[in-house]
Order: structure tokens, then sequence, then C-alpha cells
């Protein structure tokens, strides 16, 4: 609640909670959260990323308050998916859950990793069209970034080129979508955040958490950082976007539907 406090200080209106599937953090406990938030700060949004769940659990997170849930289905190809997955994870389950969200009426996020280990043009195909199938609301893009620790350590990361070219054709395909420009696009390049909203990205997302405990949290070695705490990191990112002619919004950003009704207007 005290990085909800000071990003609301800061004109953040909308708060991204992001986590790995920890059993140890019980739906209780995320209901809770979210009501408080919900509770403390009416006027914002409040997006969640915390991986599957059953049904009933994202209905309870919607009903708590939550607007938004961003569940990248990582690549679309079942057999592709297995190679990058535990064996106890499916295709099937995963593309269900991102149906759950939208069914129950969050603004739904779904993406792909680019370059992951055995992707190929046909699985990113096979991606674009799921995509345009499902008509989402946020679309999260980012390249592969190996860790150390996992049994992908070892392979190379996505292509820089490929994933501003694929944030290029969705923004072209989706006008209106929520697109992120990632921190593993800046962990990439320097200037890789940049590039990507100049490629058509219009979100970014500074992290509020303390420096204490963002070390807790590495999904991929030698992630980017401004290295500075909230206030300090916001002014730097400021910096970065006036240097290619941007200005950040500081409002809740929701997805307006007008895209969506317009191409089904063109489709019949």
């Amino acid at each position: 609640m005290d990085c909800c406090r000071q990003g609301f200080e800061l004109g953040f209106r909308t708060f991204v909670l992001q986590g790995g599937e920890d059993p140890a953090l019980t739906d209780e406990q995320l209901i809770k959260t979210v009501a408080a938030i919900r509770k403390d700060y009416p006027e914002c949004a409040i997006t969640l990323s915390l991986g599957e769940k059953p049904r009933e659990s994202y209905e309870r997170l919607f009903q708590a308050g939550a607007n938004r849930y961003l569940l990248r289905h990582e690549t679309y190809d079942a057999t592709h998916y297995g190679q990058l997955h535990p064996t106890e994870m499916s295709s099937a389950k995963r593309l269900q859950c991102v149906k759950d969200l939208k069914s129950i009426g969050y603004q739904t996020g779904t993406g792909i990793m680019v370059g992951s280990p055995g992707q190929t043009v046909d699985h990113l195909i096979q991606d674009i069209r799921f995509i345009e199938n499902l008509q989402p609301q946020m679309i999260g893009i980012g390249p592969f970034l190996p860790h150390c620790d996992t049994p992908f350590g070892k392979y190379p990361s996505g292509s820089l080129e490929q994933t501003l070219l694929l944030l290029s054709i969705f923004r072209l395909m989706f006008p209106s979508v929520l697109l992120p420009s990632t921190t593993a696009l800046a962990t990439l390049a320097a200037d890789g955040r940049e590039r990507g909203i100049l490629a058509g990205a219009n979100v970014v997302m500074p992290n509020l958490s303390p420096q204490e405990e963002r070390k807790k949290y590495t999904l991929y070695n030698n992630k980017a950082s401004l290295g500075a705490e909230a206030a300090e990191g916001l002014i730097l990112l400021q910096n970065q976007l006036q240097r290619i002619g941007y200005e950040i919004a500081f409002t809740r950003g929701d997805f307006s539907e007008t895209d969506y009704k317009e191409l089904e207007k063109r489709e019949l």
C-alpha cells in the first residue's frame, strides 16, 4: 500500500501487481490487497499479472476490484509450448485461462516471447492469428532473455529488431490496444524502450517496488533498471521520452472498444 500511496502522489493512476505463480500467495491475500487498493484509490485502474488460476479465482479478484489481467499465452503452438514448460502445464489450459479472463470482463492482455528457444516464423504466424481472433485489450510483446538458473540459461536472447517489427505489426492491427515498451527491450539495448515507443508501443511501466525488494524478482540476467527510487526513476523516464518527442500521460489509460467495433463493421 505504501507503493500505491507513493505512486498516486507521483500521478500514477494505474497500479500493476505482477508476480510468479506462488502457492504461498493465497487468493484471500490477493483479494484483500486488491480490495484495499480499490477502496483507497477508487479512481485508479488495477492490473494483475499473476499467472494461471482457476476461473473462480479470476472472478473473485475481478469482484474485489481488479480491472485488467495480463496473461501471455507465450506460444500458441502446443508442441512448442510443451518444449518451454514443465510437463504439468499445457497450452490448452493457458489458452482457456486467457479466454476465461476475457469472458469475465477483464480488460485482457496476452502476448508472446520473441525468440524463445525453438520458435519459428510459423509459430509467430499462429500467434498473430490467435491474437487477431482474441481481440485483446492489451498485448505484451518482449524478447526472450535467458536466466542463468534455468534450463534455457545458455540460449541466445531474442532479437530486438524482430520484437520491434512485431510491435509495429500489432499497432497496425490494433490502433488503440495497450502495448507496453518493456524493460526487456531496454535490457537488449540502452535505447530499447524508446525504440519500442517509436515502433508503436504506448505504455511504459515504472517500477514502484522498493530497491531492496527488486532483486527478489529477477526474471532474466542483467535486467535493465533506471537504478533509482520511484520519484527519481520517473524523472529519468520522462527525460528519455522527451528526447524522442513524447510526454507521459498520467491517466488510467483505459482501452477504447471503438477500434474493434469499426473492425467488425468492415468485416460485415
